[in-house]
């Protein structure tokens, strides 16, 4: 391990830096220097209009020219957003389409590898600037690293029938919009700061996985990036939240009627922060203009944006996904109800002989019903379409910190989240690593730092070549339609292994029942 270590750290160049202002096609910003020797940190950069007032619902605008230097040294705000861990409280903006960038870039003539990071949390919260996201680690490997924001909750996908008139084209992925709006930006200005705007990488997780699987579906994000990086969500098997546009745009209108605006003049003049108190189920749909069909069927029918793939899931996302407790009698009933003649195969699989077990195989087949299956399916359809593509199973459990509270419940494996720590490489710093702990509190001891520079070394490797093996790296072999269980573990071990439950994968695969919204 030390030995893979050194020749890890070796990614990490001595670059100078751009310490001078750099003009974008708005204008001409500066910025601060990094934590590292070499880095800059752009901050806030403004990449579309502010979707406010009558462009509340619409696509994204151009950004507004300014004249002289504008300094991006501080993170604009989030888009407006329900508190997570305060019911009833909102933070954030409608003005929050910004991007940050990263660079290690010694000047301008420089085309480093750009990576464009799109935040999870639900479609309902997050942000590009949160602590976690840090692209210090990665520019120090040589990456301009890219963290955007986008339009969430009923601000980035209301649809409504009135909407789709006024647009001609359909409603409701005005956050899907966003995010493709940003990587024209990045087409259009990325060389300034040293990246090479032909070899760019989107990457995601959770919903920001789901939002790279739907931007890769969509035809007019066509050129605008040779590979993509999905952790843990893709937008198959009922997963779009919004499903076709019509029934998009009847909750729409329901979630009109309860926000009491019976036109949309009506709805444009309520405050973003009274409807996002709203419940509402945030998510793309099939517009028929970003997306021209369902994300499944773009793919099966090869009208993806065909570039290389990297994807997979952790090994206990299922936590997640799965509320309270069940019985041996209820999952037993809702396994017969949902599977019919092939409920006996699934128990087989995913038994329920007492209360226990069948809490563990409800968490389990969760797991692989939602993330695994997605995972495959992606890279398979990615390999039929003619691209290359690998699949990861991140194991790895963190040390439970025994000052910390501690969140209970049955936990299987890595939890949903837990590879964003592995990914930007922040473990070492507790600020920033505490917010990849979605279920309890960790204390990452001497192995996870060594196989946060391993996980990040593939990235950066797959973005350089598209293939993620790199000196030094245990081999991780491409994705084969012949062995699909075969994937890169990322746990107390690294390597290629069997996926500990193929048949579970392969059993939903021929069955596809449609998933819980």
């Amino acid at each position: 391990m030390k030995t893979t270590l050194m020749m890890l750290c070796a990614l990490a160049p001595a670059f100078g830096a751009i310490d001078r202002p750099v003009r974008i096609d708005t204008g001409v910003i500066s910025g601060i220097a990094g934590g590292s020797p070499g880095i800059v940190a752009f901050k806030g950069i403004p990449f579309a209009a502010p979707p406010v007032g009558d462009l509340r619902w619409k696509a994204p605008r151009p950004a507004a020219k300014w004249d002289g230097v504008r300094a991006m040294d501080k993170f604009q705000s989030p888009c407006v957003q329900p508190m997570r861990n305060a019911p009833g409280e909102i933070r954030g903006s409608e003005d929050c389409l910004y991007l940050n960038v990263w660079t290690p870039a010694k000047s301008d003539k420089d085309r480093l590898t750009v990576m464009v990071w799109v935040h999870g949390g639900g479609f309902r919260d997050g942000t590009g600037a949160m602590p976690l996201y840090d692209g210090e680690q990665f520019a120090r490997k040589g990456v301009v690293l890219v963290t955007i924001n986008y339009r969430l909750g009923v601000i980035g996908f209301l649809a409504h029938p009135e909407l789709s008139r006024e647009s001609g084209h359909g409603s409701g992925n005005y956050g899907l919009m966003d995010g493709i709006a940003a990587l024209e930006w990045v087409k259009r200005n990325i060389a300034a700061f040293g990246g090479d705007p032909a070899k760019v990488t989107l990457f995601g997780q959770s919903a920001g996985s789901m939002a790279v699987n739907c931007i890769q579906a969509s035809p007019l994000a066509k050129g605008l990036f040779r590979a993509v990086i999905g952790q843990s969500g893709a937008s198959f098997y009922g997963m779009l939240n919004n499903g076709a546009l019509a029934d998009a745009e009847r909750k729409g209108a329901r979630f009109a009627q309860s926000a009491g605006a019976n036109s949309l003049s009506a709805l444009r003049a309520k405050s973003a922060a009274e409807l996002a108190k709203l419940a509402f189920n945030a998510g793309p749909n099939t517009d028929g203009y970003v997306l021209p069909q369902d994300p499944l069927a773009i793919f099966e029918n090869g009208k993806q944006n065909r570039v290389a793939v990297l994807t997979g899931s952790n090994s206990d996302e299922g936590k997640l996904f799965v509320r309270g407790s069940t019985t041996a009698a209820e999952f037993t009933a809702d396994a017969r109800k949902r599977f019919g003649a092939a409920a006996n195969e699934y128990l087989k699989l995913y038994p329920a002989a007492n209360d226990a077990q069948a809490n563990e195989s409800r968490q389990r087949a969760a797991t692989v019903e939602r993330m695994g299956l997605n995972a495959r399916t992606w890279a398979d359809l990615t390999v039929k379409s003619g691209a290359r593509a690998y699949i990861y199973y991140l194991t790895r459990i963190t040390p439970a910190d025994p000052k910390a509270p501690h969140v209970g419940g049955l936990v299987l494996g890595s939890p949903h989240g837990e590879d964003l720590g592995y990914v930007f490489n922040n473990l070492g710093d507790p600020a920033k690593y505490k917010a990849s702990n979605t279920f309890r509190d960790s204390l990452p001891g001497e192995y996870d730092l060594k196989l946060s520079e391993i996980v990040q070394s593939y990235w950066v490797h797959f973005a350089n070549t598209l293939d993620p093996n790199g000196p030094g790296l245990p081999h991780w072999d491409a994705f084969d339609p012949k062995k699909p269980g075969m994937v890169m573990e990322l746990g107390d071990k690294v390597g290629m292994r069997l996926h500990p439950d193929d048949a579970g994968t392969l059993f939903f695969a021929q069955h596809h029942p449609e998933l819980a919204q």
